[in-house]
């Protein structure tokens, strides 16, 4: 989900950017554009970074030969073969 409010902030900044030749008075768009962009971006890195880490701490159940899993389903085998 985070992903995805990163993808539209990077959109509707680039939109305000590149696409809105209107002006406001007090407040310019292209600014708010550019800083919609840069916090989009910022949370399409963090969210991806927070993806990653989640899937490198997913592991299976480690199993010893000659002992059963603790947990029927998936199961590696850990050969210390030296």
């Amino acid at each position: 989900m985070a992903t995805g409010i990163s993808i539209f902030l990077i959109a509707a900044g680039a939109i305000l950017y590149f696409a809105v030749s209107k002006s406001v008075t007090g407040l310019s768009l292209d600014t708010v554009g550019v800083i919609l962009m840069i916090v989009g971006a910022g949370g399409l890195v963090i969210s991806l970074a927070m993806v990653a880490t989640a899937r490198s701490r997913a592991g299976g159940t480690t199993v010893v030969h000659g002992t059963t899993p603790a947990q029927s389903g998936t199961t590696v085998v850990q050969d210390n073969a030296r």
